[in-house]
């Protein structure tokens, strides 16, 4: 029998030798990188073959000791005019050239310092643990990757890595390129020379190469090839030179092989010798949490409960959306659109903004030397737009677009309130159609009140009225009788309403106090007060403001200006003025007050006075969702604005 196992514990289908095992990974993987660093603990190595040019390693390792900050060694040759003499191609090859050209276009060449990088987590554990490791992959000034579509990488937490790479070699196809076929081939005859100075060999190489570097190897075995035959000049470094670059931190999702925050969070385990095998679906939890935290922390009293059950729902929403897409982790796009439909807009771009936010390094700004990763494009310190081809590829990606409204710089902002005419304001109008059909509701719910408040039973006799009262009916169940229920006509019409937000209300919060007139009919009279809209512009000539408290009186009707009307003077809270000015300007007797608690003896009296009543709507009896939202109101400079104001406003 043979064993599925060497005497080293490394799998026999890993092992291209008695001398070399090797370990197929997934570039820009966590969980790969993970498994890369527990291979080396594992298992003893005498040395650790890298896919890398040698004219890459000064720099790469030079590079890798200052992680946790990411970076890229990018490789620089000539633009060769063949027209120019010698010295003017000298002088052109400087560092104003990077990359090859061509026509309009340059490329380079880059390795990703990325921590959660397979071949990068190699090299830093060598470093840590003094093995040697040598680059052995051919040099090439014009790169051309090998990549396609593989399984989710976090099935190795169920699955083996020699189980991984087996069940991929059936969709494995043979490369096409013959630069691909001839770096196999390099490497293929450089492990063969190691194999003279080294007993226990590991070469870390991506799951679509190994098995035709395996192939190559073995026909070198095959024909009994000697180190000793092979040229040293075929894994000579030629005349590349290399540069390591910082990268703008804004820039960091186009690098990185994960999501920035999801790098941050290996980092830590990584500081904290803590395990980080379950750091990718843990890390959607903790990005959730902290997108929740912050959006406390800027929104208040302003923005939507987010709960745990409204997380679970969310976190729910995720996993179902994976699994359509057949993955086992999302994607950024995937938690964005679940966050989006459960929780709004303003919590979706919390969880973007954090997700792209790298926590491992504090208080890092871009420099002039920064390199801006783009989709498959960089801009270089020079100014140079390049197209970036990454030495260690990660699986293709789709790009998709999501709606989001991002939230505006301060030089954005300062521009805006610049340009503002203080003289021209208007509302929104679907804001004010949200309202109105709200302020109808409130109303609604105020008329049945009041009926509630006025039915009475009687016992049935030749009509059951307005249907049997069941209450009634058992309580006297002693009587054999049947109770029914008497609602008595509607009396009048409710034309004013009073909604408290917030109360009791801090008037330095709320110093945006103002009464707007209707521009139709089918609009109210509304008096309010709110946070102050030029605190908070999200567009040009668009601002926005939150509710603490309105008075709305329909039909419309012209009045005072309620902040201004000395006859409401004795009012002292801002919720006394609107309920004193509701009292006044209301023609029927009732006025329904929308708030948290029901009105204390104050307000009572306040209504007495002006020989009114006022109807209790409970706050709670309405979703939370639709008060937040309901609470923000965008101010426009000029009606103008209504044309494109849409492209602006973000949903809560």
């Amino acid at each position: 029998m043979v064993s599925d196992q060497s005497e080293s514990g490394i799998p026999a289908l890993l092992k291209l030798s008695s001398k070399t095992s090797v370990l197929p990974i997934v570039h820009g993987s966590g969980q790969f990188a993970n498994t890369v660093v527990q291979w080396l603990l594992n298992h003893s190595f005498d040395c650790v073959a890298i896919p890398l040019p040698a004219s890459f390693q000064d720099h790469v390792e030079q590079a890798i000791l200052e992680l946790p900050k990411p970076s890229v060694v990018i490789q620089r040759s000539a633009i060769w005019t063949p027209d120019l003499p010698p010295d003017a191609q000298e002088e052109q090859s400087s560092f104003a050239g990077y990359g090859n050209s061509r026509g309009n276009h340059s490329r380079v060449n880059y390795v990703p310092i990325d921590p959660c990088q397979g071949v990068i987590a190699a090299i830093r554990s060598c470093i840590g643990e003094h093995i040697p490791r040598f680059f052995i992959d051919q040099e090439t000034k014009d790169f051309e990757p090998f990549t396609g579509m593989v399984p989710d990488p976090y099935a190795l937490r169920k699955v083996s890595p020699e189980k991984y790479a087996a069940a991929l070699l059936p969709a494995i196809h043979r490369p096409k390129s013959k630069q691909t076929n001839d770096r196999v081939a390099h490497m293929a005859r450089r492990l063969k020379q190691l194999e003279q100075q080294f007993n226990n060999i590991l070469l870390i190489s991506s799951v679509l190469e190994w098995p035709w570097i395996r192939e190559s190897f073995s026909e070198l075995k095959k024909h009994q090839k000697s180190a000793a035959a092979i040229s040293e000049t075929e894994y000579e470094p030629s005349e590349v030179i290399t540069e390591i670059l910082p990268v703008n931190p804004s820039t960091y999702p186009f690098m990185l092989g994960e999501l920035p925050f999801i790098t941050s969070l290996y980092e830590r385990a990584r500081s904290e010798l803590d395990s980080s095998d379950d750091t990718q679906i843990d890390g959607v939890k903790e990005l959730l949490l902290a997108a929740r935290n912050n959006y406390r922390r800027e929104m208040g009293s302003r923005g939507r409960r987010i709960t745990s059950t409204h997380l679970s729902k969310c976190l729910q929403y995720i996993r179902n959306l994976s699994l359509i897409h057949r993955r086992l982790t999302p994607d950024l796009v995937t938690i964005i659109t679940a966050a989006q439909q459960i929780l709004g807009d303003g919590f979706a771009l919390q969880v973007a903004e954090f997700a792209n936010h790298y926590s491992a390094v504090h208080h890092e700004e871009p420099t002039s030397e920064s390199v801006k990763f783009g989709i498959d494009r960089a801009t270089l310190p020079n100014g140079m737009t390049v197209d970036t081809v990454s030495r260690l590829p990660n699986p293709p990606s789709t790009w998709k677009t999501v709606q989001l409204s991002r939230h505006p710089n301060q030089q954005e902002r300062s521009k805006w309130e610049y340009k503002w005419n203080p003289y021209s304001q208007c509302s929104y109008p679907p804001e004010d159609k949200k309202i109105e059909n709200f302020r109808s509701r409130v109303f609604e719910r105020a008329k049945s009140i009041i009926g509630n408040d006025l039915a009475r039973t009687e016992k049935f006799t030749t009509s059951i009225k307005d249907g049997i009262d069941i209450r009634d009916t058992i309580r006297n169940w002693h009587e054999k009788k049947i109770y029914v229920r008497v609602n008595p006509p509607n009396r009048g019409t409710l034309d004013t309403c009073v909604m408290l937000f917030d109360s009791p209300a801090d008037p330095r919060e709320y110093q945006w106090r103002t009464t707007w007139f209707a521009e139709h009919s089918e609009e109210s009279t509304i008096a309010f007060f709110a946070t102050h809209f030029a605190d908070e512009l999200v567009g040009p000539g668009i601002g926005v403001g939150t509710y603490g408290g309105a008075l709305f009186l329909y039909p419309p009707i012209a009045i005072k200006d309620v902040w201004n009307d000395p006859q409401l003077d004795y009012s002292t809270t801002l919720e006394e003025r609107l309920i004193a000015a509701a009292c006044l300007h209301s023609r029927g007797k009732e006025i329904a007050l929308m708030s948290n608690l029901p009105p204390g003896t104050g307000w009572k009296k306040l209504a007495k006075r002006h020989r009114k009543q006022l109807i209790h709507v409970p706050l709670s009896s309405f979703g939370d969702e639709s008060i937040q939202s309901l609470r923000r109101v965008h101010v426009l400079n000029g009606k103008e604005v209504r044309s494109y104001a849409e492209e602006f406003i973000r949903k809560i």
